[in-house]
């Protein structure tokens, strides 16, 4: 029972600075878009694409998650009007971002300047899942060489989330991935989730992304 009541505890816990990070960034405008995925799966470079296309619409800023290094940091610092890193390493949770986390990177931003923030989340199919970061959006990125049973396999975070995205499609030649069968998983899990198709490498895909996270802000912006 003692085990419990503390994880309910932090739970709690993050989910009360995770509302408080939301009514920041809502005061100062901000829409943020929570990115999960496994490691290697596309995260750091979709958000590449998403800053390259949408530079001079937006204002982006970038938190960048990790267990360590800042690699994916200095890929994105080039594109994004702000950019802080968040090593997890030796902090209570190392596998996942939290809103205290999140708290803290944010004082360090320019929100007046800012339209969008796209948080990298730490590479993990369970963990992110469980805790809110104040975001207006949560999608998850599951690429080709995966293969296509993560929804099963991982239904929460499938479940929670607004928008997925089918990574590395020029692969698909040349590998074993039943597009049908997954997107069957994820509507059975969560049939209003958004689903794109898309590649990276070759841009595939990327211009129906943009357009939906511009409607996204937009929409935000106007409920707001």
């Amino acid at each position: 029972m003692k085990k419990i009541e503390v994880i309910q505890n932090v739970l709690e816990a993050n989910e009360t600075i995770a509302k408080r990070n939301q009514q920041l960034l809502d005061r100062h405008r901000v829409f943020a878009i929570n990115i999960m995925s496994a490691p290697g799966a596309g995260k750091t470079s979709l958000i590449l694409q998403t800053l390259t296309r949408l530079k001079g619409r937006l204002n982006m800023a970038v938190i960048e998650g990790d267990v360590a290094s800042t690699v994916d940091a200095e890929k994105v610092q080039s594109e994004a009007k702000a950019v802080v890193q968040i090593n997890t390493r030796n902090m209570p949770e190392s596998c996942s971002l939290m809103a205290a986390m999140i708290e803290s990177a944010l004082k360090d931003m320019p929100l007046d300047n800012i339209d969008l923030l796209l948080i990298e989340n730490v590479g993990n199919l369970i963990c992110p899942s469980e805790f809110t970061l104040g975001e207006h959006k949560r999608m998850v990125i599951s690429s080709l060489p995966e293969g296509d049973d993560k929804p099963i396999k991982y239904p929460l975070i499938f479940i929670d989330a607004d928008a997925v995205i089918i990574n590395k499609m020029d692969l698909l030649p040349h590998v074993d991935f039943d597009i049908a069968a997954f997107h069957r998983s994820v509507e059975g899990l969560n049939p209003k989730a958004e689903v794109f198709q898309l590649s990276c490498k070759t841009s595939e895909g990327i211009e129906r992304w943009c357009s939906w996270v511009l409607e996204q802000v937009k929409t935000n912006a106007i409920k707001r």
